[in-house]
């Protein structure tokens, strides 16, 4: 199951597969009693999509057949013990993939020749992702952060080890002479390369960045490199080592001022743009702004969903059994916004509440 959506992936995912491309997404729970229904809803969301194969006449039955078993591999892939709030099952020709959202979707089945990607791109923007870089003499390790969640990532090198020599890092810190061990020039071409690997990721796959260590390791590592100067550092040893619990109940605190920080330079950017006349807000002015490119920064609350139908010119609010309604309009808005550059920012439930859940900056 897949969770991290770096843009080398997003642009795979959105390459041209020979048809049918099927994409099934379905809600999920993370906990009873939500969770006990979940596996009976996916697989009648893979029923429905092997009978949307079956009545589709462009699909051949070797098509078909070779496409109902990458559906079978993926659901043998399902996890429950992983679940979040989304889910989507993506599988072509000889391929497949199952991706696991941290924020819920649509149940929906679609047969195309791209997989349908839009709920992943809002789900990443919504996680607010970072990296947690754990520090000590001996071992560096990288962790993947959002979600209320940590995960060690191996790539880019990490975890990184330092082959032990004639010393005991452990035993230095529990004797105190830990800062002995980080003025050691061996130490100090560890962390270098430490920090050059870093750089490479963040080149690619650019977040905020949390380091952890010791006040020794953390000062020696601002020294060794370039990477790790505009990180948020945290005083705390050990998690090299650690677990991802522990590795995330330390930064939590931080990560939760910092998206309380950010979503009041959202509210202030907004509340500017009132005064410049560049402020939208709803649904449907967004959709529309959104369409033209007009739109600068997009805010958007965390649990803001909107159901609507297309009349044209404008968007009206869905009818109960509506045939034509758009479950996924905000992710939509969100992915459209996102590819004509705008900045996006999910803030936390009731802070748009005079906008309807919704607000931007236009461009012009």
């Amino acid at each position: 199951m897949e969770h991290d959506l770096s843009p080398a992936t997003l642009a795979e995912l959105r390459r041209p597969r020979p048809y049918p491309a099927v994409s099934v997404l379905t809600p999920t729970h993370r906990r009873e009693p939500g969770n006990t229904q979940d596996p009976v809803r996916l697989r009648n969301a893979v029923a429905e999509a092997r009978k949307r194969l079956e009545a589709d006449p462009a699909v051949t039955r070797e098509r078909r057949a070779e496409v109902e078993q990458q559906l079978d591999r993926a659901l043998a892939e399902i996890d429950p013990a992983y679940a979040e709030d989304g889910l989507a099952i993506f599988a072509a020709p000889g391929e497949h993939q199952v991706w696991t959202l941290a924020r819920t979707v649509p149940e929906r089945v679609v047969l195309s020749d791209t997989f349908l990607t839009r709920n992943l791109v809002a789900a990443h923007t919504a996680e607010r992702p970072y990296w947690v870089l754990s520090v000590a003499a001996d071992h560096v390790t990288l962790w993947n952060g959002g979600a209320g969640r940590v995960v060690e990532e191996r790539a880019a090198g990490f975890p990184m080890t330092r082959e032990p020599e004639d010393f005991d890092p452990e035993r230095m810190e529990r004797i105190g002479d830990a800062p002995s061990t980080f003025r050691d020039e061996r130490t100090r071409q560890f962390l270098r390369d430490a920090d050059t690997a870093l750089a490479r990721l963040l080149r690619t796959r650019p977040r905020p960045l949390y380091v952890t260590g010791t006040e020794a390791a953390l000062a020696l590592l601002r020294e060794a490199g370039d990477a790790v100067r505009g990180a948020v550092h945290v005083p705390h040893g050990g998690l090299a080592h650690g677990t991802p619990e522990a590795v995330w109940q330390a930064v939590r605190p931080l990560v939760a001022a910092e998206a309380r920080r950010a979503a009041e330079v959202v509210t202030g950017e907004l509340e500017s743009a009132r005064g410049r006349r560049e402020f939208a807000a709803g649904v449907d002015e967004l959709w529309q702004s959104a369409l033209a490119g007009r739109v600068r920064l997009l805010a958007v609350e965390e649990n803001y969903r909107a159901t609507v139908v297309d009349a044209g010119d404008h968007l009206e609010p869905a009818g109960p059994g509506d045939l034509d309604a758009r479950e996924d309009i905000v992710d939509e808005i969100v992915e459209r916004c996102l590819e004509t550059g705008a900045d996006v920012r999910f803030v936390p439930d009731g802070t748009l509440r005079d906008a309807d859940g919704i607000a931007g900056v236009l461009r012009y």
